[in-house]
């Protein structure tokens, strides 16, 4: 967890080269409860940092997922379409949603460690 860098919406970023690998946090689909169904971005569509990029179906409510990056999607967790509840189980793993090719690496300075979001979720 301590490559992962996090936004104030809980969403996650991995990065590797200029790949990153995005999820919501732990945090997050606890306070969703049991995830039933994730819309997925298309492959291929480019989004802008912020922008509105995927949506999650809980039990409780309907969450959009927000890109913590420009670029564009590269690769869609198709195994959420069936088993959402990927999401719950292993939020850091299995339960990834997207991975989007960065178009400015320097967005990630403005992203949380995981030490900050730590001590951003407990207030």
């Amino acid at each position: 967890m301590e490559n992962l860098k996090f936004t104030k919406n809980h969403e996650w970023v991995r990065v590797e080269g200029n790949k990153g690998t995005i999820g919501i946090s732990d945090y997050a689909q606890h306070a969703m409860g049991d995830v039933v169904f994730v819309e997925l971005p298309e492959v291929d569509a480019v989004f802008k940092k912020d922008d509105n990029i995927a949506t999650i179906e809980s039990v409780k409510a309907v969450s959009d997922v927000y890109s913590p990056v420009s670029g564009k999607v590269i690769e869609v967790n198709a195994d959420l379409e069936d088993e959402p509840a990927a999401i719950n189980e292993d939020p850091f793993n299995k339960g990834w949603i997207y991975v989007l090719e960065i178009e400015d690496a320097s967005q990630l300075d403005s992203l949380m460690s995981n030490t900050e979001y730590e001590e951003f979720i407990k207030k």
